[in-house]
């Protein structure tokens, strides 16, 4: 049995099926599903699916993103997500982070990283405040030029600089793909872990993202499939789902070496420690 980490199943992608595709998870060996906010209303529906499905647990965050959307006013708007943090299956604070990626194309402004951080440090404190973990996603910038990307101080390590203040948190590293070199840094921390989705299905054999992966020991490693975005191989391009994580479980098991099994028990007694899911619940 496998633990999806991290799903976006209130997605609108789900209105018309959404049962099916829940039931199609715990059918196909899927223990558990964390259902992640990405903003106010996420947050909100993610409290929703807890009460209505006995096996789905949830998080409430604002993505990096919500704050370049609702600017200074979405600062406010961390008092309404502070009053769902009564919910009893709440497990963590996420998706929160820094994300310098323009889809626009347009290059990230110093102000705007600025608004971010202030957002990301906020949610922090609330974190700390309910002594829960927190779920990372970072994002680096778009390349001016590759050897510009190369040397420039980006998200990853302004994430790292941000949370070694918080010492007292846990985090996991959402869809990591950060660099060889950064993962060993992270590695150094016993507060954080990593998870891996359906994008490390996409790399050639030589890609850097496997040497990441056989570097970083089993136990600190959680699965997550990211959906409705990043469907894996051989369901790439279509829409991704929680029953689909078990292609991120099979490509991470034939990297490291693992039988599946194996793999499967090792990262789900991970997601159940790292998120303080009892088996009462």
């Amino acid at each position: 049995m496998l633990i999806e980490t991290h799903a976006h199943i209130d997605d609108k992608q789900f209105d018309t099926d959404r049962d099916e595709v829940i039931a199609r998870a715990f059918q196909g060996g899927v223990e558990k599903i964390i259902n992640i906010g990405a903003g106010l209303g996420s947050s909100q529906r993610s409290v929703v699916l807890t009460e209505k499905y006995e096996n789905i647990f949830c998080s409430i965050g604002f993505h990096p993103h919500y704050f370049m959307e609702y600017g200074e006013r979405s600062f406010d708007k961390i008092s309404q997500l502070k009053a769902l943090a009564s919910s009893k299956k709440l497990v963590a604070i996420g998706e929160i982070g820094l994300d310098y990626f323009i889809p626009d194309r347009s290059v990230i402004t110093e102000e705007q990283k600025e608004l971010q951080k202030k957002g990301f440090i906020l949610q922090l404190e609330f974190a700390k405040v309910l002594k829960l973990p927190v779920i990372l996603h970072c994002r680096g910038s778009r390349p001016i030029a590759p050897s510009a990307y190369r040397e420039a101080k980006d998200s990853y390590e302004d994430i790292f600089e941000i949370i070694l203040n918080f010492p007292e948190l846990n985090f996991v590293w959402h869809s990591f793909g950060g660099k060889l070199e950064f993962a060993e840094k992270v590695l150094k921390k016993e507060n954080m872990l990593f998870s891996f989705s359906g994008n490390i299905t996409y790399n050639k054999p030589n890609a850097e993202i496997f040497e990441v992966l056989r570097k970083i020991p089993i136990e600190k490693i959680m699965l997550e499939t990211d959906c409705p975005y990043l469907a894996p191989v051989p369901m790439r391009g279509k829409r991704n789902e929680p029953s689909y994580v078990k292609y991120v479980a099979q490509k991470i098991a034939e990297t490291k070496r693992l039988e599946i099994e194996d793999l499967a028990k090792i990262t789900t007694e991970n997601a159940k420690i790292f998120f303080g899911i009892k088996e009462a619940n």
